[in-house]
């Protein structure tokens, strides 16, 4: 019996853990909110919608499952961060440079991509349909379909 409750706590504690681990830096948010430099932040599972965030710098961060709709990144520097499992429907990428970005189950239904550099990203599973994609650099991208995406 004492080994079932073990078995039970540690797996309830393992499960915090990793929700704890998924969720953004507070500090990382504001930081980002107030001077849209954030390189290398958490900000994992942030809710940043409708945010104008154009010309940000967001190298390396972790926006694993940020719910982003609508928000505007046109030129922002998204550089090796990782956007799996994001929220980016209608987001404005436009000119944004996302090489080596990991966008695996990324939902970018709608949104505009014209002239971005997705050069080496991974795009396993991510939803384009109605994308813009005129003129994006898509060289050594990997995964994903580009159907219903307009080219």
């Amino acid at each position: 019996m004492k080994r079932f409750f073990l078995a039970i706590s540690i797996s309830l504690f393992v499960g915090l853990l990793g929700e704890l681990t998924l969720a953004a830096n507070p500090t990382h948010v504001d930081k980002l909110k107030s001077t849209k430099n954030c390189t290398r932040c958490n900000l994992s599972a942030a809710s940043l919608v409708g945010l104008n965030l154009s010309r940000a710098k967001l190298m390396g961060a972790d926006m694993s499952g940020a719910r982003l709709r609508g928000a505007n990144l046109r030129g922002a520097d998204l550089s090796g961060a990782n956007l799996s499992g994001s929220e980016l429907r209608r987001v404005n990428l436009r000119g944004a440079r996302m090489s080596r970005a990991n966008l695996s189950n990324a939902n970018l239904r709608g949104a505009n991509l014209r002239g971005a550099d997705l050069r080496g990203a991974v795009l396993n599973g991510a939803d384009f349909k109605g994308a813009i994609l005129k003129d994006a650099k898509l060289d050594g991208a990997t995964g994903g379909k580009l159907d219903g995406a307009e080219m």
